[in-house]
């Protein structure tokens, strides 16, 4: 008997500036089979993010009609904008035998977790508060009130550690040995016996 398995729900989240989309980008390049979601937000498109690769941009009234149709997953108002998961691309991706990627805030993936049990949900973060604080200043996309908002939050998505399987610190400079990090929990994840099919 050789071992078969389900494709995998993994969901990537953690506090702001801690380099998810990074990560995201540099799992991308490195061609593996996922199939990687695309987010829906209703915020507006930063000048370095290409529509439909980094987000499904729409606008509140779009994200509402599609909220109305059951289109999404789970979805959220994070700083006073829509984020969500789409329906389809999730089910088709697992229909398919893909594994699933999918990069939500903290909100989201505990939301994900009651819907898919079997998730493997990966928290990433910045080295400590001063780290997290320094990248969101460098990145100068946040007027000084959001800027705030977003480390009280970050303060209260660390509490929420317990709730993941596993967290990895993106220390700077060092986005390539996360990304080895976050290929080897899912690796190792695809060969857990108790998503094997046929044991019992």
């Amino acid at each position: 008997m050789f071992p078969t398995h389900e494709p995998l729900v993994i969901v990537l989240s953690g506090t702001s500036g801690a380099g998810k989309d990074s990560v995201i980008k540099a799992l991308k390049e490195r061609g593996l089979p996922f199939h990687f979601v695309v987010t829906a937000t209703s915020r507006e498109r930063r000048p370095d993010e290409v529509e439909g690769i980094d987000y499904i941009f729409v606008s509140k009234e779009q994200f509402e009609e599609m909220i109305a149709r059951d289109e999404l997953i789970e979805y959220a108002r994070v700083y006073g904008e829509y984020k969500g998961v789409p329906r389809q691309q999730v089910e088709q991706a697992l229909e398919s035998g893909q594994d699933v990627i999918l990069r939500v805030d903290v909100q989201g993936a505990l939301t994900l977790r009651k819907q898919f049990p079997q998730a493997v949900l990966i928290f990433i973060s910045a080295e400590d508060s001063n780290d997290t604080a320094e990248r969101l200043e460098n990145r100068s996309t946040e007027a000084r009130e959001a800027l705030r908002l977003r480390l009280q939050t970050a303060a209260l998505e660390l509490s929420q550690l317990k709730s993941f399987d596993y967290w990895v610190v993106n220390r700077r400079g060092e986005l390539e040995h996360t990304v080895d990090i976050v290929i080897a929990i899912i690796r190792a994840e695809h060969h857990h016996v108790s998503r094997q099919k046929g044991i019992s």
